[in-house]
């Protein structure tokens, strides 16, 4: 059985100046009491690794208005201008990442890859420093893994194993994100009883989930 934490506790345990993957497509599957939680602790000098940025407030995007983070890693930043006039001031340092080769790369760190070889970004300025290889006669950039000290999550379900299940777009980054942390932290809508979620419904197991947070009030 796992004992549930308050967003509060939660927000305690992500170091100042650490590696956080945050689960979510524009906030849907993104921790948002969790996130709150290290906004109102003043978290600082975050790298951040999400799909996107969210947007001025929402998601990802709270804890740049925040202050807490110093770098971020997304596949793109266009629907939060706050993000971009951080940029352009030098605030924050932005990389991005083709979705696909992102999702690529998390999935390698987790399943301990020494990285991904993809064509896309050949003879673009993605290709800068890289190591670029030709495998039968066509060129491929060799991505490296990407991997961070905590994985913040949102789930539709867990039960008090700490099984997760997910909904929607929530599965789009959650399910590998998970396995590419050294500490998982889970946001659940519902905590049920163990044997509720049916096995094929869970995506990520609780053997590596680290940490449950106590479902809304």
């Amino acid at each position: 059985m796992r004992e549930a934490i308050s967003p509060t506790e939660a927000a305690a345990l992500v170091r100042d100046g650490s590696t956080v993957m945050i689960g979510g497509f524009m906030g849907v599957g993104s921790p948002h009491r969790v996130i709150a939680a290290l906004v109102a602790r003043g978290a600082r000098d975050l790298t951040v690794i999400g799909n996107d940025a969210g947007r001025p407030g929402h998601g990802i995007g709270a804890l740049i208005d925040g202050g807490c983070v110093t770098r971020c890693i997304a596949s793109h930043i266009g629907l939060n201008p706050n993000l971009q006039k951080k940029m352009i001031a030098g605030e924050i340092v932005v990389e991005l990442v083709p979705q696909g080769t992102l999702a690529e790369r998390i999935r390698a760190g987790g399943a301990g890859l020494g990285g991904v070889l993809t064509p896309t970004g050949v003879g673009t300025v993605v290709a800068e420093g890289k190591q670029l290889l030709n495998i039968d006669g066509r060129d491929y950039l060799l991505e490296k893994p990407l991997r961070a000290d905590y994985a913040l999550l949102h789930c539709y379900e867990a039960d008090y194993y700490a099984n997760l299940s997910y909904r929607l777009t929530a599965r789009n980054f959650n399910p590998v994100m998970a396995m590419a942390a050294d500490m998982v932290i889970a946001e659940p809508d519902e905590i049920v009883p163990i044997g509720l979620i049916p096995p094929d419904h869970v995506c990520t197991p609780g053997i590596i989930v680290t940490h449950l947070v106590e479902r809304p009030h």
